[in-house]
């Protein structure tokens, strides 16, 4: 029997962008169940593959390039996108990601939790303005700082400054000494305004904020965690107001908190809003599966990402839903299977490594999908 089947996952961070994931995925399938109907959905959640995800959804859509500072100051270049009636999206992971840190001799990213920075993305965001930009749509995730985007926002005029009235080093790491910030050079926002999309609902400090849950994925340790969490809520303190309190003012190291309190931007779920752009409900509707995936499936994949405004969406349209992850908790992974939220399949079992999952990817995800194909019902 002819089944149809929406593919919709999220990038696989580092390795593979959500398109060419789908691609993957699409192709395995087929392998097995050639007369099936694919219907490709990529996805993102304002982490890296956001600006892709959009410019495939927006014909209309412009790519601008600008030269900005990565997370530890080495220059490049980045993309961004200009959408009709001057509507500027920049994605943060393409200016200042974790995927940007210098590699070390391993060939993995040299973390630096206490130095990475924010401000690239403040250029970028200059140089959208500088184009006429009338309103501003900034994907956040994927981030190597902890610095509550002030970095960025130093980029834009605002003023960090210590003890002595001397200008705070870049870095999280610096926010211990913060003792005043200055807002009276800081460039206004545009006139429609900025919209946050975040990956998460974290909030900027706490047990579930920006340096407790994200600190160590970029690298922190338990003493670093700490210092960086002090920085936070030092900032938080001096800069009054309340935004630190909404959910997902921690996404980006803290950097939708920044951006709400000093230029009132709002926030939103970078995965309803893609899911929105893309069409994602209406391909749901009279589908037999839903295949999504990610970089790694873990406790935060439910909370503001793309395969868990997924397993969401599948839950209300009655689709049945099935996950692919480069690696995943395992303990999370039945968890979900038990409480019927989908099969989990890991790229590393079916390669035997997650080294090797790493090294090819396409392989492995067109041997995913061919996997999740055999299990379908002839």
């Amino acid at each position: 029997m002819r089944r149809r089947i929406v593919i919709a996952p999220d990038s696989f961070k580092g390795t593979l962008s959500a398109r060419d994931a789908a691609r993957a995925l699409a192709a395995g399938w087929h392998d097995v169940r050639a007369d099936d109907a694919l219907l490709l959905v990529p996805q993102a959640d304002g982490g890296e593959g956001t600006l892709d995800a959009i410019a495939q959804a927006v014909p209309a859509a412009q790519w601008r390039h600008a030269r900005v500072a990565g997370p530890t100051g080495e220059p490049h270049d980045a993309r961004w996108l200009l959408l009709p009636d001057q509507h500027a999206v920049i994605e943060l992971a393409e200016c200042c990601g974790i995927t940007l840190l210098p590699r070390g001799d391993d060939g993995q990213p040299a973390l630096a939790p206490l130095t990475a920075s924010s401000r690239g993305v403040g250029e970028a965001i200059v140089a959208a303005l500088e184009a006429g930009a009338q309103r501003i749509t900034l994907a956040l995730g994927g981030s190597a700082s902890t610095d509550g985007g002030l970095g960025a926002l130093s980029a834009l005029g605002l003023r960090l400054l210590d003890a002595e009235s001397q200008a705070l080093a870049d870095g999280g790491g610096a926010l211990e000494r913060l003792a005043a910030i200055n807002p009276v050079l800081l460039r206004a926002a545009p006139p429609g305004g900025m919209t946050l999309l975040t990956d998460t609902t974290a909030e900027l400090i706490g047990p579930r904020g920006a340096a407790a849950v994200f600190g160590p994925q970029k690298g922190a340790s338990a003493e670093q965690v700490a210092r960086l969490e002090s920085g936070l809520a030092r900032a938080a303190a001096i800069a009054g107001g309340d935004e630190h309190l909404r959910p997902g003012s921690g996404a980006a190291g803290g950097t939708a908190w920044g951006f709400a309190r000093y230029w009132g931007a709002s926030i939103r779920s970078g995965a309803d809003a893609i899911a929105g752009l893309t069409g994602l409900d209406a391909a749901l509707e009279g589908a037999d599966l839903v295949v999504t995936g990610e970089g790694r499936f873990d406790a935060t994949s439910r909370a503001g990402k793309v395969v868990g405004g997924i397993v969401e969406r599948a839950s209300i349209s009655g689709v049945p839903v099935a996950i692919v992850a480069g690696q995943a908790d395992d303990e999370i992974a039945r968890d979900a299977e038990a409480a019927g939220l989908g099969r989990v399949l890991t790229l590393a079992r079916l390669a035997g490594s997650t080294e090797a999952a790493v090294h090819e990817p396409e392989r492995w995800l067109r041997a995913a999908g061919a996997a999740l194909a055999r299990e379908q019902k002839r």
